[in-house]
């Protein structure tokens, strides 16, 4: 999906999270000021929502297919949008592949933002327990305390995800808004989806999470990506939990680059750039379009 109102304007690919979670349900409410100012593309991944195939053989799924396609896609709307390089900004688990994609090819892009920037998953998952461990107790839920121990060792291990239902309920996902994680209804009757796409999409992330969750922890960032070679950027909420902002900045610090910046929310979680989208948009404008020459 391509939209903007100037085709001069400066273009940005925007890589979804999840693994399989399409944002095109909500991009026209929550990417409408941005695209005053910039042309937005936005896809849905392979095996994600409107790209998810019923019949369609997915068994080569992983991280570095979906690189290669992100590639493919920004060769094809440079081209198609007469544009030298594109902005390149992923979302959670869109970070993942966004910077493996970035530190691949460098060439293609004006930067890289790294928004729930993903990083060292067992260190980012301890930081999610503890926070909402001290959170249930203080909220007196035993539920929540007995299946947070319950989980404890695994995630340890590295071998489990904080459960996200929890970080969502004690605000370690979004603080400022409602999660904008669509439901089907809201998915069926969206300006870019349907009924059938809902039911994709419900597939489609399944499918992805199975798969992809355990890549990524298998293989964090940090153990890949050591320095980039474009400018970069990682804009995380203080509370985000779902991908904590103490192993984003951790990650931050060890990467080598000539021009990086770490960009902290204090009132955002997982979701800075819609929780406070007035705020992001004019500091895109001010990176991207009023630079001096």
């Amino acid at each position: 999906m391509i939209r903007g109102e100037d085709l001069e304007n400066p273009v940005i690919l925007y890589l979804h999270g999840g693994p399989g979670a399409s944002e095109l349900p909500y991009a026209k409410k929550y990417q409408d000021l941005l695209e005053s100012q910039f042309t937005i593309v936005n896809y849905d991944q392979r095996a994600s929502g409107k790209s998810y195939h019923f019949f369609e053989d997915y068994s080569n799924l992983s991280a570095d297919l979906l690189v290669e396609d992100i590639l493919a896609v920004t060769d094809y709307i440079t081209q198609r949008l007469g544009k030298k390089k594109v902005i390149l900004i992923g979302h959670s688990y869109g970070t993942y592949i966004g910077t493996l994609a970035a530190h691949r090819a460098p060439e293609k892009y004006e930067a890289y933002i790294g928004i729930g920037q993903m990083a060292d998953t067992q260190q980012s998952e301890m930081d999610g327990w503890n926070f909402v461990m001290e959170q249930a107790q203080l909220a007196d839920n035993p539920e929540d305390v007995d299946e947070l121990e319950q989980i404890y060792e695994p995630i340890k291990q590295g071998k489990a995800f904080t459960p996200r239902n929890i970080v969502q309920r004690y605000g370690g996902a979004s603080r400022l808004m409602d999660s904008p994680d669509t439901s089907f209804l809201g998915m069926t009757f969206s300006h870019e989806y349907n009924m059938f796409d809902a039911i994709r999409y419900n597939k489609g992330i399944i499918y992805s999470q199975e798969i992809l969750i355990s890549e990524a922890m298998s293989r964090p960032l940090p153990a890949l990506i050591t320095k980039l070679n474009l400018p970069f950027y990682f804009v995380m909420g203080d509370y985000d939990f779902m991908t904590s902002s103490h192993a984003a900045k951790t990650f931050f610090d060890q990467i080598e680059g000539k021009q990086k910046e770490f960009i902290a929310y204090k009132n955002s979680a997982h979701y800075p750039h819609y929780e406070e989208k007035q705020r992001f948009f004019h500091w895109m404008v001010d990176t991207f379009i009023k630079q001096t020459p």
